[in-house]
């Protein structure tokens, strides 16, 4: 009786080895074929944008590494839904990625019924950088600083107009943060994106925009706006001379567009880890690293779970700022 308890343990243990090579060596392989084919980053915003411009640069290091083309494609529309949309119903292989910004936290909140759960329906690869959200003022407002603009606000409450890329956009959210910390209230003008909105800063019909730094840079070196405030915790490359929000007097606050690698959710650790991996050392690229820093960015190494947690994180805030401000999107 002893010989087959001893042959019947052996056996279950055998078939515990097994199952567990079964499960592990598929993975395996997996990664040491992972890519066998071109890899697909769906972007939700159209072409030539910052995301757009960031997708391409890192893109276009990682698939020297990664020896398979990296195609980009464009999915804008319904506050970056359609894309979302997109990546949650493609096969969780490692083939269709998406680079998401704020919306992947703000969405939820914002659409009813939430369109999506980022701690479901999505897996976290790696984090890019940020660019700031600027204000930007028209060369011939009196608005030259931050403590101007809130002292002219408090003297006349709900009149100072600003423009943004719409209802919900990343800019407006940052400026509802700003304004609910400056205890100012502000006229907010939605527009169908952000250069419709520079374009009535320019001429005169708004003083102010809220928009990511690079959008205004051709127009601020042409005279025509100025920046006066960014609103990230560090000084932008591109307006060195521009102070912080922190610096005018709100320290600790911060709003930025942050951009991010993600995958649909089943996707095979093993090629999560590897796309990750991908990700860092192209971040490490002084040409990548140079061309967010032209775009007025920086870079944000991490993990994927330091990105996991800046999405929950993200996503409570927006929840209650949404709720407060009884936001609703265009």
């Amino acid at each position: 009786m002893k010989n087959v308890h001893f042959l019947s343990s052996r056996r279950l243990g055998l078939a515990c080895v097994m199952a567990t090579l079964a499960a592990v060596l598929p993975l395996q392989a997996l990664s040491q074929v992972y890519p066998a084919k071109p890899v697909k980053v769906l972007v939700g915003f159209t072409a030539g944008g910052a995301v757009d411009l960031i997708a391409r640069s890192v893109g276009q290091v990682m698939q020297a590494s990664l020896g398979q083309p990296i195609v980009v494609e464009n999915k804008p529309g319904a506050g970056t839904n359609i894309a979302m949309k997109a990546l949650i119903d493609a096969p969780p292989d490692g083939y269709t990625l998406m680079l998401t910004a704020n919306s992947i936290a703000a969405n939820p909140a914002l659409y009813k019924p939430a369109p999506f759960d980022p701690e479901k329906d999505v897996a976290p690869v790696a984090l890019v950088g940020r660019v700031p959200v600027v204000i930007a003022a028209n060369a011939a407002s009196p608005y030259t600083s931050v403590a101007q603009l809130i002292q002219a606000a408090k003297g006349k409450p709900n009149t100072i107009a600003y423009g943004s890329p719409g209802n919900g956009a990343t800019p407006h959210m940052a400026m509802e943060f700003f304004t609910r910390a400056a205890g100012v209230d502000l006229q907010h003008i939605p527009y169908k994106g952000g250069s419709q909105a520079i374009t009535d800063a320019i001429g005169g019909q708004i003083p102010l925009v809220a928009v990511n730094a690079l959008e205004v840079l051709p127009h601020v070196k042409s005279g025509k706006l100025r920046v006066i405030a960014v609103l990230s915790p560090n000084r932008s490359s591109i307006y060195p001379d521009v102070p912080t929000i922190a610096e005018s007097g709100f320290p600790g606050f911060e709003a930025s567009v942050w951009y991010g690698f993600i995958a649909p959710a089943a996707t095979p650790k093993a090629v999560v880890e590897r796309l990750h991996a991908e990700v860092e050392k192209a971040l490490q690229n002084p040409e990548v690293r140079a061309r967010l820093a032209n775009a007025g960015g920086e870079v944000l190494p991490g993990t994927t779970e330091q990105f996991a947690a800046l999405i929950r994180a993200e996503r409570v805030r927006y929840e209650k700022l949404v709720r407060e401000a009884n936001i609703k999107p265009d």
